[in-house]
């Protein structure tokens, strides 16, 4: 007789599961508003400008933060808990620097009368801006799942080491960087 062994397929977590069928909507959402972009870019009244300087210094910033959300999840994963609440830390305030830049790239392109919304934006302004806009919505939300984990990190004191949530949170936060390094690729040399 021959004793066959079959192996079981691993399965994904729910959340994980539940995380890569958001990005994949969140992607096809982006797909669409690129493709938008592109379509409208063709008309006579289209708008050229510069992309606000300080967009190159929130790139920097979201990749940093991507840097800091790996080495933060290595940490956790080495129980090096001191070292994890530091990284989650920088990492938070990098994703609020990140956005706080974006912002005040907002600004600066109002500051240079591109009109980014009402009757007198055009329509390149406005699509850069809802572009940019909903990617800055995914990061703060990608900043408040930060701060929940922060909070458990400094609240409870680690008895279960699951790594799960800060897996979570890092896969996302570097999908929302990918997102972004995407669009500003985009919005400077593609469309």
């Amino acid at each position: 007789m021959i004793a066959v062994q079959t192996k079981e397929p691993q399965k994904i977590h729910p959340h994980k599961f539940t995380l890569w069928v958001a990005m994949g909507s969140i992607v096809m959402m982006f797909a669409a508003l690129t493709s938008a972009y592109i379509v409208k870019k063709n008309q006579s009244s289209w708008l050229e400008f510069d992309l606000p300087k300080i967009f190159w210094y929130s790139t920097f910033t979201i990749l940093m933060s991507s840097v800091t959300i790996h080495l933060a999840t290595k940490a956790f994963k080495a129980r090096e808990i001191e070292r994890y609440r530091v990284l989650i830390t920088v990492t938070a305030l990098l994703g609020v620097a990140f956005i706080t830049m974006q912002w005040l790239g907002f600004r600066d392109l109002e500051s240079r009368n591109i009109a980014l919304t009402g009757p007198k934006s055009n329509s390149a302004a406005s699509f850069l801006f809802v572009i940019t806009g909903l990617h800055m919505l995914h990061v703060l939300g990608g900043v408040i799942a930060l701060l929940v984990i922060f909070l458990r990190a400094y609240a409870v004191k680690v008895k279960n080491y699951s790594s799960l949530p800060i897996e979570l949170v890092g896969t996302y936060w570097h999908f929302v960087d990918a997102l972004w390094i995407y669009l500003f690729i985009f919005c400077n040399w593609i469309g």
